[in-house]
């Protein structure tokens, strides 16, 4: 009978675990590498499509301020300058005889309360309502009243403002006024 026994210094030992672990590990590596590199392909092909529309939006961007100072230059010229302000002028005045001026004294008219009386009236026409600055004097302090009231209450005039209160000043002829109000109200023409 033969035993087998191995007579070396060194006792024979097994790579198998390393080399399987090593295997493993070299095909983990492979597939983790051809990921990571068709991951880099796809982003490099997205940076030049990203790329080629930056390209192509900063050219347009080029263009439109070449246009815009093309414009720029033209509307800079004096001619054209003067034919803007005048088309500004005809249309202030083409607004202004569009709103209806003699219904707005007509409705100024009828709020004001007996007693009372206008001694001063600035309109400014403002984007399609007018804006009216009025001074009015009266006789009574119970007029004031109704006259603050009636604009108050009236459809016509709104956002109505004091501005001031006093007493009409004297000079040299008698009046029978003893109130003086300045005040604001914006006419809607309703």
């Amino acid at each position: 009978m033969r035993v087998g026994l191995n007579l070396a210094t060194k006792p024979l030992v097994s790579h198998r675990r390393f080399l399987v672990g090593s295997a493993i590990l070299g095909a983990a590596a492979g597939i983790l590498l051809v990921y990571l590199a068709w991951q880099f392909f796809s982003l490099r092909k997205a940076d030049e499509v990203y790329r080629a529309k930056l390209a192509k939006t900063q050219q347009e961007m080029a263009k439109v301020q070449e246009q815009r100072a093309d414009l720029e230059n033209f509307f800079a010229r004096s001619e054209i300058r003067n034919l803007q302000e005048r088309a500004r002028f005809v249309g202030t005045v083409i607004e202004a005889r569009s709103f209806n001026w003699t219904k707005m004294f007509m409705d100024l008219e009828h709020t004001l309360p007996a007693g009372v009386h206008v001694l001063k009236i600035e309109p400014k026409l403002e984007s399609g309502s007018a804006s009216v600055k009025f001074v009015v004097a009266g006789s009574t302090e119970e007029s004031k009243v109704k006259l603050l009231k009636a604009f108050e209450d009236s459809p016509s005039f709104t956002h109505v403002q004091l501005t001031q209160e006093g007493m009409p000043r004297q000079s040299g002829t008698a009046t029978s006024d003893v109130f003086l109000v300045e005040f604001s109200a914006v006419y809607t023409g309703i």
